[in-house]
């Protein structure tokens, strides 16, 4: 079940656009940070291969490899690499997955996760939440530990929603984490109990 806010994760794309530079040494400096306020920090390898990916993976979560998860995208070199890393006591989320057939793979290879991009497969076309869904129904189906890590989500309800159909892993930005306290009537009625309190100091 979904128990806790916890974890950090990034990615390449999400390097460049907080102005971070992608390299080994800046993701074990970002990684050391989010350790001392989390227990799992999350980013993504790269490479042309998958000895480069593989690599790459290795020198990321040197420091830590308990709590560092390595990101791999579900392509035929990225999973040679997850294998390698995986054999190599490197836990693996398997990323960029754009299908539910992915979570096959996955399911498959014993990762511990895989992430599926909801609003992204959406906005290509496909129902996103049915692919989330059906993802959730093959590891299930097949008994398997892999989670699934929906990302991509851009709204609370969307989370509401996976999560009433079994699904309890999930990335998302602190604008949706503030989306799960946004209840006009729930402000409402705190509003209320709070001039009741007032009003009854008074007596």
């Amino acid at each position: 079940m979904l128990k806790k806010f916890h974890g950090v994760t990034c990615n390449p794309t999400l390097l460049e656009r907080a102005n971070e530079t992608c390299t080994v040494s800046n993701l074990h400096k970002l990684a050391a940070e989010a350790l001392t306020y989390t227990n799992e920090f999350m980013c993504q390898s790269w490479g042309s291969d998958s000895q480069e990916m593989y690599d790459n993976g290795m020198k990321i979560s040197e420091p830590d490899r308990d709590k560092i998860v390595i990101k791999v995208p579900v392509t035929k070199e990225g999973t040679v690499a997850a294998t390698q890393l995986q054999k190599s006591g490197v836990r693996i989320c398997l990323t960029a997955c754009y299908g539910s057939k992915q979570a096959l793979v996955a399911a498959g290879m014993g990762v511990e996760y895989i992430a599926p991009y909801l609003g992204r497969m959406t906005d290509n076309g496909k129902n996103g939440f049915d692919e989330c869904v059906k993802m959730q129904q093959i590891v299930d189906g097949l008994q398997a530990d892999t989670r699934i890590l929906a990302a991509s989500i851009r709204d609370a309800e969307s989370l509401a929603d996976l999560a009433a159909e079994g699904l309890d892993t999930f990335t998302f930005s602190p604008d949706v984490a503030r989306q799960l306290f946004d209840e006009p009537l729930t402000l409402s009625a705190a509003e209320e109990f709070e001039k009741a309190a007032a009003r009854g100091s008074q007596t």
